[in-house]
C-alpha cells in the first residue's frame, strides 16, 4: 500500500518536468539568438572602427586615386636642380672690397635690383684714365676744327691741319682704349665719375639662393658673391637606359614622387631628351620640367619619375603602393568615411607596379581618397578583429 502513493508522486513530478522543460529551452534559445544578433550588428566586415585613444597614436595620411597615361612606362631616378634658363652666379669682375650688402639669402629680387656695393682702386684708376682720355680727345677735336678754320683763311698751312688731325685720331684711339678697359672691368661709361666704387645688380629676377658677400671682405673674381635662381620652375634630370630613352616623347607628361612627400605625386613635362649615350652606364639624360610656383620643392631633392614610352594609350588608375594591403582574400584599400575613426574596407584589383605607385584594375575611381600612411595598421586591426571573432565563436 505504501508503494502506490510513492509511484503516484513520482509520476506527477515527471509530468511537471516535461511540461516546464520546452518553455525553458525556448527562453534560452531566444536569449542566445538575441545575443548573437547583437554581436553581428556590432561587427560590420566592410568597415574598420578605430577607438579614439588609438586614433591619436595612429598617423593617417590620404591620397586620391589618380589617372595617368596608360601603356608602357619607365621608372628613373634623378635629382632636382635649377633651370639653366633662370639661374645666374654673380661675381665681382675685378678684385674689390665689399661695401654695403643690400640683399640676403631667401630674398626675392627683380632684374636690375642692387645687390652689393664694391670698391676697387683698379677701377678708380681706369675711370680716371677715361676722364683724362675724354678730355684730350675733346681738346684734339676742337683743335682740328680751329686749324681748319684758320687754314680756310690761309692763316695756317695745310700741314698744320694734317698734324692736328693726326693728334685728334691718336686721342680718339686712346679714348676708345680707356672705354674698353673700363668695360672689361664691368663698369659702364655712364658711371665713370663714380671713382673707385661700383654696384653689382641682379641679372635676372629670382630668389637669392646663396650669399657669400660680407662687408669688408675682398671679393675674388673667381668666386660668386651671389647665386640667383627662379624657383618657380625646376628641372629634374634623370637617366634612362638607351632602349627606353629613344621611346620617350618630348612634352610627354611624367609623374614624379619625392621621398620628402610620401604618397604624393607631382606632374612634370619632358623638356629634353639627351643626344649622347653615357658609355659607362649606357643611359641617356632626360630633362623633366616641374612647376614649383608654391615653392614646395627644393633643388637637390632626390626623386623617382615614371615616364610614358611611346604615344598615349588611354589612362589607368593608380594609388601609392602603401595604400594597398594584402589580406587573406586579396588586396584591399581603406577609405575614410567622414566619421572620425571609421574607415571603409574595399576590395580592389591590383595591377602593375609603377615606381612607388600601383595600378588599380577595379574597386576604385579616380579622385577617391585612400589611406596611405596608416593602411598597414588598419590591416592589422582587421586581422586582429578576425582572430578575436574566431576565438569568440569557439
Amino acid at each position: 500500500m505504501r508503494t502506490i502513493p510513492f509511484l503516484l508522486a513520482t509520476l506527477l513530478l515527471a509530468t511537471a518536468c516535461k511540461r516546464d522543460t520546452p518553455e525553458h529551452a525556448d527562453a534560452h534559445d531566444h536569449d542566445e539568438a538575441a545575443e548573437q544578433k547583437g554581436h553581428d550588428e556590432g561587427h560590420d566586415a566592410s568597415h574598420v572602427h578605430i577607438a579614439p585613444e588609438m586614433l591619436r597614436d595612429l598617423r593617417v595620411t590620404t591620397a586620391p586615386a589618380s589617372a595617368r597615361p596608360g601603356g608602357d612606362s619607365v621608372t628613373a631616378l634623378g635629382e632636382l636642380t635649377f633651370s639653366e634658363d633662370a639661374y645666374a652666379e654673380v661675381a665681382a669682375p675685378i678684385p674689390a672690397r665689399v661695401g654695403a650688402v643690400h640683399v640676403t639669402t631667401g630674398q626675392h629680387v627683380k632684374e636690375g635690383e642692387k645687390l652689393v656695393e664694391l670698391h676697387s682702386p683698379e677701377l678708380g684708376k681706369a675711370r680716371a684714365a677715361l676722364q683724362s682720355a675724354l678730355a684730350r680727345a675733346t681738346a684734339a677735336r676742337q683743335g682740328v676744327e680751329r686749324k681748319r678754320a684758320l687754314a680756310a683763311e690761309r692763316i695756317v698751312a695745310q700741314k698744320d691741319v694734317q698734324a692736328a688731325e693726326v693728334d685728334a685720331a691718336a686721342a680718339e684711339a686712346e679714348l676708345a682704349g680707356a672705354r674698353a678697359e673700363l668695360a672689361a672691368l664691368g663698369a659702364s661709361e655712364d658711371a665713370a665719375r663714380g671713382g673707385a666704387g661700383f654696384v653689382l645688380r641682379a641679372p635676372i629676377q629670382g630668389t637669392i639662393i646663396e650669399r657669400d658677400a660680407r662687408m669688408g671682405q675682398m671679393a675674388d673674381p673667381g668666386k660668386p658673391l651671389f647665386r640667383v635662381g627662379d624657383l618657380g620652375s625646376l628641372w629634374l634630370i634623370v637617366h634612362a637606359f638607351e632602349r627606353d630613352a629613344v621611346r620617350i616623347q618630348p612634352d610627354a607628361e611624367a609623374r614624379v614622387s619625392f621621398a620628402a612627400f610620401p604618397g604624393r605625386e607631382f606632374s612634370a613635362r619632358v623638356g629634353h631628351v639627351g643626344q649622347r649615350v653615357d658609355a659607362a652606364s649606357r643611359t641617356i639624360s632626360v630633362r623633366l620640367v616641374l612647376d614649383n610656383r608654391d615653392g614646395l620643392l627644393k633643388p637637390g631633392m632626390s626623386a623617382t619619375a615614371s615616364i610614358p614610352l611611346g604615344g598615349p594609350d588611354g589612362t589607368i588608375t593608380t594609388v601609392p603602393a602603401a595604400a594597398l594591403q594584402r589580406l587573406e582574400n586579396g588586396w584591399v584599400a581603406f577609405l575614410p568615411t567622414g566619421e572620425r575613426g571609421s574607415f571603409e574596407r574595399r576590395e580592389v584589383g591590383r595591377g602593375r607596379t609603377l615606381g612607388d605607385h600601383v595600378e588599380v584594375l577595379s574597386g576604385l575611381k579616380v579622385g577617391e581618397s585612400v589611406v596611405v600612411d596608416g593602411a598597414f595598421l588598419l590591416k592589422a586591426e582587421v586581422e586582429k578583429s578576425a582572430g578575436g571573432g574566431d576565438d569568440h565563436g569557439h
